[in-house]
């Protein structure tokens, strides 16, 4: 009778520790500061902008608001591109819509995207006429 006793209270404490236990997903904070020095080739324009962005860890959703001025003509795309170091360029990852400034939006990631951001190998570009390859990029840090 006792072993049956342990073996009920066993169950009862597995069950008590699996709803006490503690999350490890969290919210993470990202930036990018959006300048042309940054572009890969760099370009002459004065422009600037800023992305704050967050990360949910549990459900893998990326959330943005930015906004960027004085480009040399309206933003015909703007996108985050990943994965790539500083430096380097790669292909689009989310394309943010519209493309106007404030951007604004949110995307569901894989897990090898969520790894990327987390490992600071997306940045965000803004495209325009006059530098169709990008205008304005910014690296996403933590």
């Amino acid at each position: 009778m006792r072993q049956t006793s342990l073996a009920i209270g066993g169950a009862a404490f597995a069950a008590l520790l699996a709803i006490a236990s503690p999350s490890y997903a969290e919210t993470v904070n990202l930036k990018a500061t959006l300048t042309s020095s940054a572009e890969v080739p760099p370009n002459n324009s004065a422009g600037t902008g800023n992305v704050t962005a967050t990360l949910d860890t549990s459900t893998k959703v990326l959330t943005w608001k930015g906004t960027y001025s004085g480009l040399t003509g309206p933003a015909t795309a703007a996108h985050f591109h990943g994965p790539a170091d500083p430096g380097k360029n790669a292909g689009v990852a989310i394309a943010t819509k519209p493309a106007t400034s404030p951007l604004e939006g949110t995307a569901t990631l894989t897990d090898a995207q969520e790894a990327d951001v987390l490992a600071g190998r997306w940045y965000v570009n803004v495209h325009t006429d006059a530098n169709k390859g990008g205008e304005l990029r910014g690296q996403l840090t933590k």
